[in-house]
């Protein structure tokens, strides 16, 4: 049986990452894989996260299943954080825990194509690359809409209105809410008002993956597009992950909203998230959802919480600057101002595939073949290195 498997195509940053640990070059910078590193290059377990599973040590009795929907502690803080506390009303929100980011997006494509067999979802040019990789798996027809303008590394919001007038009702629209990945480059509140506007006229639903909240410009700020698209239509779907701002990677903690026009059809969204969870996984994990309930509703740990996370922000644009100032005075050239006004942990440089294969041949810096980089993997002393070796290749 097993011989007639094919190789399946192997994921590009889980091979750059490979290449990585293999290079045997004494200095090498790693801007690939998208996980938040310290100066130090290490991912360390945040402070309250710490604080809270020794709480849970000493308060936990049992390990049996939580609901199938997973807990509506974890759903009620995580619909307040996302949403805010008087967006929708909570009774209009169907809420299912989700095996991290990555599970809430394949169960919300799911979802669409159960409500709509023929639909066609609309991805971003570009996107993060699971997402097409689960459409595919799934059957799901997709089309992308410009988004990115690789000249002026920005977002090209005029060709994304013009491809947009084209979705048909029905379809869905599958929205970065913060800090896109892989470009760096977002909306703002009142482009996606626009984006909004043409998706209630059209009669779509948009899908938001809200994976960076509070890597952008704070933990609200970041949610306002989001919320923006909750208050004003009648049906959003929202996939969010706890892996990057609660530092949870390995405990794989995610959630999948879905915001109705009322209780009854909330409950029906509610039922069917409940099925594919028994028919995909049945329970979802509870330990990294029962540490992110116990943060937010402690105002100690919750406090803690947040300042850590504001740390982390604020570091990426603190190096965020630096690259780009760094970049200015190797190149004597304004070319990649564009980074300081980029936002989340990524960002995409605009250079060719045969500039990025030259800094990771001759100078061991690796970042992904679109040339989209990881700014947590940069340092103080890194970002010379980074910038001298652009300017050799791109000079």
């Amino acid at each position: 049986m097993f011989d007639a498997l094919k190789l399946q195509s192997p994921d590009k940053i889980i091979a750059l990452m490979k290449a990585y640990r293999e290079d045997p070059r004494p200095v090498k910078v790693d801007l690939g894989v998208g996980v938040y590193k310290t100066a130090e290059g290490n991912t360390p377990i945040m402070r309250a996260v710490k604080a809270a599973e020794k709480q849970l040590w000493d308060e936990e009795t049992t390990k049996t299943y939580v609901a199938l929907l997973g807990d509506a502690g974890f759903h009620d803080v995580m619909i307040d954080l996302i949403l805010g506390p008087e967006t929708v009303p909570r009774e209009n929100v169907a809420a299912v825990a989700t095996p991290g980011g990555t599970g809430a997006v394949h169960h919300g494509l799911e979802l669409i194509r159960m409500s709509n067999p023929d639909v066609t979802v609309w991805v971003s040019d570009p996107t993060w690359p699971n997402h097409i990789s689960i459409l595919d798996y799934l059957g799901i027809k997709w089309r992308t809409y410009r988004y990115f303008d690789a000249e002026k590394c920005e977002v090209d919001f005029e060709g994304m209105l013009e491809d947009l007038s084209q979705i048909a009702e029905g379809d869905a629209v599958l929205l970065h809410g913060c800090c896109h990945n892989p470009t760096g480059a977002n909306l703002n509140l009142g482009q996606m008002a626009e984006v909004a506007e043409i998706i209630r006229t059209k009669g779509c639903v948009p899908f938001v993956d809200i994976a960076y909240q509070g890597f952008g410009d704070g933990l609200d700020t970041d949610a306002i597009a989001t919320r923006h698209l909750a208050r004003h239509l009648p049906e959003v779907l929202i996939a969010a992950s706890c892996s990057k701002n609660f530092g949870l990677y390995r405990e794989r903690t995610g959630i999948l909203l879905g915001i109705t026009p009322n209780e009854d059809a909330a409950n029906l969204v509610r039922d069917n998230m409940s099925y594919l969870n028994r028919q995909n996984f049945s329970f979802p994990p509870d330990h990294g959802a029962r540490l992110v309930t116990m943060i937010l509703n402690d105002p100690k740990l919750r406090a803690d919480w947040q300042a850590e996370l504001e740390e982390v922000r604020v570091s990426m644009l603190s190096l965020r600057q630096k690259l780009a100032d760094t970049l200015r005075e190797r190149l004597n050239s304004d070319r990649f101002d564009f980074v300081a006004q980029h936002r989340g942990m990524f960002s995409r440089l605009g250079l060719s595939e045969v500039e990025v294969q030259q800094l990771r041949e001759k100078h061991a810096i690796y970042m992904v073949g679109d040339s989209r980089i990881n700014i947590a993997g940069l340092n103080e002393e890194n970002i010379p290195i980074l910038a001298n070796a652009i300017a050799q290749v791109c000079g």
